[in-house]
C-alpha cells in the first residue's frame, strides 16, 4: 500500500472514520461484563473437583501403604490402577461438564444476544481459551495424581515439578496463575523471571494501543470500501469481479492481518508475561520463513501448537495411532475452534472456516517434502506457496464470506432481497 494508493482512497471515499458510529449497544457490554465475571465460578468448581481428587488420591496411598505395612509381601498393583482409572472417569465427566458448560453459556449469549461481532468475538476467545486451559488442568493433574499413586513413574516428571508436588499445587492461587499466564499447557510450577520490568510492560502496552489504532483506521478507511465494494459482485456471483477484489482485499488484510499477530503475540503476550513474572517468552518464531505450509503452523502460534501436541497429538500417537490419523484430528479439533470463533460472533455458521483447516493437510503434505529437499530451492517453492494460500486465499476469501453472510442477514444485502 503505497501513497497513490491512500491519496486515491481519499480522492474516491473521503473519510470513513467515524468514532460514533460504531453499532454496539449497552446490552451487549452487560452481557459480555456478565460472561466474563462468570469464568472464576467455573474455574472455581474445577479446583473443587482437582481437590475431591487429590483427597481421594491421598486416601488411596495411605490404605496402600497401610496394607503393605500390614503384609510386606501383598503387593496389589492392579486394585491400585482400578482406583484410579475409576476416579479419572467421574473427574474427567465433572471437568468435561463444567468447561463444556462454561463453553456453551457464552456461545449461545454471543450468537443470539450479542450482536456487535468484534465484543462476540472477544467473548468467545476468552471462552475457548478458559476451555482449553480447563482441559489442561485436567489431563495435567490426571498424570501428576498417576505419578503419584505410582512413585516408580514419577521419575518421568521434569525436574521443575519438584518445586510444587502433588498435591500442594491444588490450590486457588495456583490456578489463578494459570489462568491469566500467557499459555494454553498447565504445569504446576513455570520458569520465572527475578522481577517486573514496568518500563518494558508500558512499552508494550503503548505498541497494542498504537496498532489497535492502526487497525481501526486501516479497517474502517480501506477494507470497509472494499468489502462493500463486493457485495453485488458475490450476490450475482461474477467470478471475474470476485477475484478482482480477492486481490485487491489482499494487500490490507495482510497488513491488518500483520499488525494484529504483532499486537497479539509480541505486545499483549509479552506485557502480560512480564506482569506474570512468567519466563517463557517463545510465543512465535520466524513463521514468516516457513519453508511448507505445516512448518507455519508449528510455529506462527506456539501456545495453541504446545497444548495441540501435548493433549491430542502425542497421546494419540502414544495409543498406536498414525502420526498422519493425528495430525488430522489435530486439524479437525482446530477446524471446529476456528469454526465457533469466527462463525458465532458473526451469527453465520458457513463452515468456511472449517473448511479452511482442513484444506491445510493436503497442503502440508504437498509442501512436506519441499521442506527435505537438498538446497534453497525447496525451502523457496515452499515459502512461495505459503504466501501465495495465505494472501490471496486464506484471509480475504473468508473475510468476504463472512461479511456478505453478516451484510445478507442484517445489512444491505438482506434490504436488496426483500426489495
Amino acid at each position: 500500500m503505497n501513497l497513490r494508493l491512500v491519496v486515491e482512497n481519499f480522492m474516491k471515499y473521503g473519510v470513513l472514520i467515524c468514532i460514533r458510529c460504531h453499532d454496539y449497544r449497552r446490552k451487549d457490554i452487560l452481557l459480555s461484563t456478565l460472561l466474563y465475571a462468570l469464568v472464576p465460578c467455573h474455574l472455581f468448581i474445577a479446583h473443587l473437583l482437582e481437590l475431591g481428587a487429590a483427597q481421594h488420591a491421598a486416601s488411596a496411598l495411605g490404605r496402600m501403604k497401610r496394607s503393605t505395612d500390614s503384609n510386606p509381601q501383598e503387593k496389589d498393583p492392579v486394585q491400585a490402577s482400578r482406583s484410579f482409572q475409576a476416579t479419572w472417569y467421574t473427574i474427567a465427566w465433572a471437568h468435561g461438564v463444567n468447561a463444556t458448560f462454561c463453553l456453551l453459556v457464552t456461545t449461545y449469549v454471543v450468537y443470539y444476544h450479542i450482536n456487535h461481532p468484534l465484543i462476540g468475538t472477544i467473548c468467545q476467545i476468552h471462552a475457548i481459551i478458559v476451555w482449553l486451559k480447563n482441559c489442561s488442568y485436567a489431563f495435567t493433574n490426571r498424570d501428576l495424581r498417576h505419578a503419584y499413586l505410582n512413585p516408580s513413574s514419577a521419575s518421568t516428571l521434569p525436574d521443575i515439578y519438584s518445586q510444587c508436588p502433588y498435591p500442594r499445587n491444588v490450590t486457588i492461587s495456583n490456578l489463578a496463575y494459570f489462568w491469566w499466564a500467557p499459555t494454553l499447557v498447565y504445569q504446576p510450577v513455570y520458569p520465572r523471571s527475578p522481577s517486573i520490568r514496568w518500563l518494558f510492560v508500558v512499552k508494550r502496552v503503548a505498541e497494542c494501543l498504537g496498532l489497535g489504532m492502526f487497525i481501526w483506521l486501516a479497517s474502517a478507511q480501506y477494507a470497509a470500501p472494499v468489502l462493500r465494494n463486493s457485495l453485488d459482485k458475490m450476490a450475482t456471483l461474477n467470478i471475474a469481479s470476485i477475484i478482482e477484489r480477492l486481490m485487491k482485499l489482499s494487500t490490507i488484510s495482510l497488513v491488518i492481518w500483520l499488525a494484529g499477530f504483532f499486537a497479539v503475540f509480541q505486545s499483549i503476550l509479552n506485557a502480560l508475561a512480564e506482569i506474570m513474572r512468567f519466563g517463557d517468552r517463545e510465543f512465535y518464531t520466524d513463521w514468516w520463513n516457513s519453508p511448507s505450509v505445516g512448518n507455519y503452523w508449528r510455529t506462527w502460534n506456539k501456545p495453541v501448537y504446545h497444548f495441540m501436541r501435548r493433549h491430542i497429538y502425542s497421546p494419540l500417537v502414544g495409543r498406536g495411532f498414525s502420526s498422519g490419523f493425528a495430525s488430522t484430528m489435530v486439524f479437525v479439533f482446530s477446524g471446529l475452534l476456528h469454526e465457533l470463533l469466527v462463525g458465532i460472533p458473526t451469527h453465520n455458521i458457513l463452515g468456511v472456516a472449517f473448511i479452511g483447516m482442513m484444506v491445510q493437510l493436503p497442503m502440508i503434505y504437498f509442501t512436506a517434502p519441499l521442506e527435505k529437499m537438498r538446497g534453497i530451492n525447496g525451502r523457496v517453492i515452499g515459502n512461495c506457496i505459503f504466501w501465495i494460500s495465505f494472501c490471496l486465499v486464506g484471509q480475504p476469501l473468508a473475510a468476504l464470506m463472512y461479511f456478505f453472510a453478516w451484510q445478507a442477514k442484517y445489512g444491505s444485502v438482506s434490504r436488496l432481497e426483500k426489495a
